[in-house]
């Protein structure tokens, strides 16, 4: 069946016949008339289709994917005294002397940096996995990485080999490149329109529970200790093992199934899964209609996307954004707040409950910044949440140069601290997220960048070769529709 046929089969029928969808009641029955109203309220307005499949499939998806890249980023600030302790102990049994400062600050900066390292691979590898294996496989296969990372840090202080420690970090920042971009792909695809946006946010605030969990476990009564501290890079072998004997037996994304697969029937099931309804015909339509528009249009390189006036305010906006996302110093915060805290004049046994209550903050900022999006918009809160990191980061300056001076300048610090975390987790995290999307949220997911619409600039001059076609233009429902 082709997919002209499959949207005749889907199309809802007038009056009071129903539409027979191919395996949702068996062959040759037919949708009572309920059914069709199911996802509808009194009102006419669609309700919210949170299935119990949709629920599992962001839970186990996000707690196996970003809450690990959360709990990588905080993790190594609890036990970094041992860490280098260890990494000196290794150095003296190989080379008969300790290691000098400057090695072993170039050691644990390798350690810390290249976690990043391997979230560029990482990134690079998630295509052509991706189109292989599909969306939710590429998951599953990443969860190799997980695990090999956790066994090669966990048994590297019983190795006495610190390079295992330092492999393990790369390979969880390539665990991290790849499920940052293959789960939000994944997530996107298998949720109604209606509550994409809502889904969408599972993936941020994983992420802030991960660090929590992260600088909890990294306390001195739990496993911040020196004979403990391998165990807390082990703990990531949990999350992963979780996600690898659950996602099996949810179903793949259907767009993935239609799109590259050209599986209609399993994309049919696929629907009625995450939808929790038989009657998906229109939702099965609007992909077929995307995947016709999908097929008419030519990708642009990078050179000619850079030169396309039709589309350069949205490559600029979204350059800007993401440039001051990724060169916004919270990563360095993160990775240093053990330190930074040290040299703010807090004492060492108090350093680990207040980097505790950094992961605090930042938890409650994302269910905030989820709670008033979509009532803001992307834009107030990105503006907002940088200007109030700049404004913070300034005063931040000012407060450590001056900490010496009176005894409550290093409080500030603290303070000071927290309100970046805030204005970043509640500003520019999410938003930061889902501006992408918002931007070209009329796309196809793998042509943002590419398609804007120039279907407008091709009528006013029909004789340059324009790169695709504008879907509001040619009839086919976007993002809000019905």
């Amino acid at each position: 069946m082709d997919s002209g046929d499959l949207t005749l089969a889907l199309r809802p029928g007038s009056g009071s016949s129903s539409p027979r969808v191919p395996g949702a009641l068996g062959p040759g029955r037919e949708l009572p008339e309920c059914e069709r109203l199911r996802s509808r309220r009194p009102s006419g307005r669609k309700r919210k289709n949170w299935s119990c499949s949709l629920i599992v499939a962001s839970l186990v998806g996000a707690f196996g994917s970003s809450f690990l890249y959360g709990y990588s980023l905080s993790v190594v600030n609890a036990p970094a005294p041992y860490i280098k302790a260890f990494y000196n102990e290794s150095w003296e049994r190989r080379h008969g002397h300790p290691a000098d400062s400057n090695t072993l600050t170039l050691l644990w900066s390798v350690t810390v940096s290249i976690f990043a390292i391997g979230g560029l691979v990482g990134t690079l590898m998630v295509k052509p996995i991706g189109k292989v294996l599909g969306r939710k496989y590429t998951l599953l296969v990443n969860n190799a990485f997980a695990i090999s990372a956790a066994l090669l840090m966990a048994s590297s202080l019983l190795a006495g080999a610190f390079e295992m420690l330092i492999l393990g970090r790369f390979l969880m920042g390539v665990d991290g490149g790849i499920a940052l971009s293959a789960l939000p792909m994944y997530l996107s695809e298998i949720s109604p329109k209606e509550i994409r946006g809502s889904l969408g946010q599972v993936t941020a605030i994983f992420i802030c529970i991960g660090v929590f969990a992260g600088q909890l476990l990294g306390l001195p009564e739990l496993l911040g200790k020196e004979a403990l501290w391998p165990y807390l890079f082990g703990v990531i072998v949990v999350p992963a093992f979780i996600q690898l004997v659950s996602l099996p037996f949810l179903p793949e994304s259907p767009r993935y199934l239609l799109f590259e697969k050209h599986d209609e029937v399993g994309a049919v099931k696929a629907f009625q899964t995450f939808l929790g309804k038989a009657n998906v015909s229109q939702e099965v339509e609007e992909v077929l209609a995307e995947s016709r528009t999908w097929r008419s249009v030519r990708l642009t390189s990078v050179l000619e996307l850079l030169r396309t006036p039709s589309v350069r305010w949205q490559v600029i906006t979204i350059i800007i954004t993401m440039a001051c996302y990724q060169l916004c110093g919270l990563n360095a915060i993160w990775f240093y707040t053990n330190s930074i805290f040290g040299e703010a004049g807090i004492p060492p046994e108090k350093i680990p409950y207040i980097t505790l209550s950094t992961g605090g903050i930042e938890t409650l900022a994302a269910v905030f910044s989820g709670l008033v999006i979509e009532r803001l918009g992307r834009r107030p809160l990105l503006i907002g949440g940088f200007g109030l990191m700049a404004l913070f980061f300034g005063v931040l300056t000012v407060t450590l140069t001056l900490q010496d001076h009176a005894s409550w300048i290093p409080y500030l610090s603290i303070v000071c601290i927290l309100a970046i975390i805030a204005a970043f987790c509640s500003g520019p995290e999410k938003p930061g997220h889902l501006l992408f999307p918002g931007v070209c949220g009329n796309l196809h997911h793998g042509c943002y960048l590419s398609l804007f619409c120039p279907a407008r600039d091709q009528k006013q001059n029909p004789r340059r070769n324009q790169p695709g076609i504008c879907q509001k233009e040619q009839g086919i429902p976007t993002r809000g529709e019905n």
